[in-house]
């Protein structure tokens, strides 16, 4: 099951065990929240009646997000101002839609995962040779270059075959 939840001004698609990042919500770090303002939800393609319809949350963290530089200049009236702005961020877990919650993760799907990844062929002798020559050439590294056979010069043709050439006329 999903739902579109409105928080913060903005609008974000959840499902149980999704982690959103959102404006600030007041809480600390492991407390409960509920979202009610639902705006959508369904279950695959059916659409579900959002009457009464809460979503449960866990706050994960409150954290800032990246650096936003303000410059304000006027051209030729020496005016320069430079402000810096980090907003405030709520990480969230989504809990529950409803009276759906999230499903734990079984040790057999973690299991099956890395297995999977070896089977794709990530550890095969091809790809492996194939990538350090790659990023040898990439980098441009000098130690790769002197040890390939140094390029031949053309052979310069010299006056004295020319000279015999024409005395033989």
């Amino acid at each position: 099951m999903f739902a579109i939840v409105r928080t913060g001004g903005k609008q974000y698609r959840v499902a149980p065990g999704d982690k959103i990042v959102v404006e600030k919500l007041a809480g600390d770090a492991g407390d409960s929240i509920t979202l009610s303002d639902i705006l959508f939800a369904g279950d695959g393609s059916d659409v579900k009646s959002t009457d009464g319809l809460t979503v449960g949350a866990e706050i994960i963290a409150q954290a800032k997000g990246e650096k936003v530089v303000v410059f304000k200049k006027r051209r030729r009236h020496n005016y320069r101002r430079k402000k810096g702005h980090r907003q405030q961020h709520t990480i969230l877990r989504i809990v529950s839609i409803g009276d759906q919650k999230e499903q734990p993760k079984s040790k057999a799907a973690k299991a099956s995962t890395p297995a999977a990844d070896q089977s794709a062929g990530a550890g095969t002798p091809a790809a492996e040779t194939k990538a350090p020559a790659r990023k040898s050439a990439a980098k441009g590294d000098t130690a790769s270059t002197s040890d390939a056979a140094p390029a031949k010069a053309p052979a310069k043709k010299s006056a004295a075959p020319a000279a015999a050439t024409s005395t033989e006329e």
